[in-house]
């Protein structure tokens, strides 16, 4: 049997595409395929809210000057897509949201009280990647990041730390992910790859291994992964296919608030050197997309499913009582596609199902006089006759508690 493909369960599903007129690496979601893009956001963001995160919006380029001082124009100028003005400017689309992010912190100063401040943005990043290492969803050349950034004094790293680490483990149970945790650090021997001292890194590395310790989890250390800012704690998930994929990450940075002299006012009223976190939960919405769907083999979870029901009256005389039960299912937000076309129900189920949608509900005369409607669950078949009430009652609860 042939291993899933995102790229194929994506074009049988409807849910992305690609254009030669748009480019490579470039991809484009249809409505259903937003619909999971925006479900897998917002699941992030109820998470982060708990935790005080604060949502910022940022554009999607800058100046050149913005890429110099933070670092990334030195290490990545021939990944970055850059842009000529009229007048005569270099800007460039943004390879990394977080200088943005610091553009905003530092718009006032700020006092120890305010502390920790958290800002996140679910937006698009561009990297100018060879058009030989893309590959469908995994690798493009625009990627969204659920990206976020705290702003701490040096006693906090740790609590912000594990509260991030909470967000993680939280989302990735819910999908059924177990995770390895790898302490990505520098090499020592390649110092040129990375900003500041030896001093400064050996302390960073130093804090993720006592963070570690206090999860008591075994954390393998690679050498070499670290971003050049700072060392990370990445999160490895294995998939259905037995396939290891690097997830979320949690990144402290003591770079770039010393680039941009990132400070609050302390307890006596000096200027305190502050510490950043970068965090996100999915990383690369894409690359996590075609992750998923390769797990599944296309058939998400019910409340990830762009189309959760779908009804298939027998006949174009049941259209009023058809429209009765989504109207029913849809006052309780339950998405709903209804199989019109003048096909028998045997073709009609059989699409329903190549489409790999939950639940179908049969409609007939029957059903109609019974004010009923028979279900059919995915990988489950025939559940029988269920009253609409009923029938909501079961998917909200599945729903709501994300069951897989």
């Amino acid at each position: 049997m042939d291993k899933p493909d995102h790229k194929q369960l994506g074009a049988q599903l409807d849910l992305f595409c690609f254009s030669d007129l748009v480019g490579s690496g470039l991809p484009l979601w249809t409505p259903k395929g937003t619909i999971i893009r925006n479900l897998l956001d917002d699941f992030v963001w109820q998470l982060r809210k708990k935790y005080g995160y604060q949502q910022v919006d940022i554009p999607h380029l800058a100046k050149k000057d913005l890429y110099e001082k933070s670092g990334h124009w030195d290490k990545f100028k021939d990944e970055l897509f850059q842009i000529k003005t009229r007048e005569g400017h270099l800007l460039a689309l943004k390879p990394m949201n977080c200088p943005h992010h610091i553009q905003i912190f530092d718009r006032k100063p700020h006092s120890w009280r305010e502390m920790p401040q958290r800002y996140g943005s679910t937006t698009k990043q561009y990297r100018d990647e060879q058009t030989g290492e893309l590959n469908g969803l995994v690798r493009v050349r625009a990627i969204t990041i659920d990206d976020a950034h705290v702003f701490c004094r040096k006693d906090q790293v740790k609590d912000e730390f594990l509260k991030v680490w909470d967000i993680i483990e939280e989302f990735y149970q819910t999908i059924g992910f177990d995770l390895i945790v790898r302490l990505s650090f520098h090499d020592p021997k390649n110092k040129e790859k990375y900003l500041g001292t030896a001093e400064m890194w050996q302390s960073a590395e130093d804090q993720l291994r006592e963070i570690a310790k206090e999860k008591k989890v075994k954390a393998e250390e690679a050498l070499g992964e670290a971003a050049f800012y700072g060392p990370k704690i990445d999160f490895i998930a294995n998939d259905s296919l037995d396939r290891e994929w690097q997830v979320a990450t949690i990144q402290l940075d003591l770079n770039l608030p010393e680039r941009f002299d990132l400070t609050c006012v302390n307890e006596k009223g000096e200027k305190e050197r502050l510490v950043m976190i970068h965090c996100a939960i999915m990383g690369s919405i894409e690359r996590y997309l075609a992750i998923l769907l390769e797990h599944f083999n296309g058939a998400l979870p019910l409340w990830l499913s762009p189309v959760q029901v779908a009804i298939l009256p027998i006949s174009d005389k049941l259209n009023d009582y058809t429209q009765k039960i989504v109207a029913n299912l849809e006052a309780e937000n339950i998405r709903t596609e209804i199989y019109e076309r003048n096909d028998t129900i045997g073709k009609k189920i059989r699409e329903a199902e190549t489409q790999k949608i939950p639940y179908i509900a049969v409609v007939g005369e029957k059903e109609e006089k019974n004010n009923t409607l028979s279900l059919r669950q995915r990988a489950k078949g025939d559940l029988g006759e269920i009253k609409i009430p009923e029938l909501v009652s079961r998917l909200k609860k599945e729903i709501e508690s994300r069951t897989l």
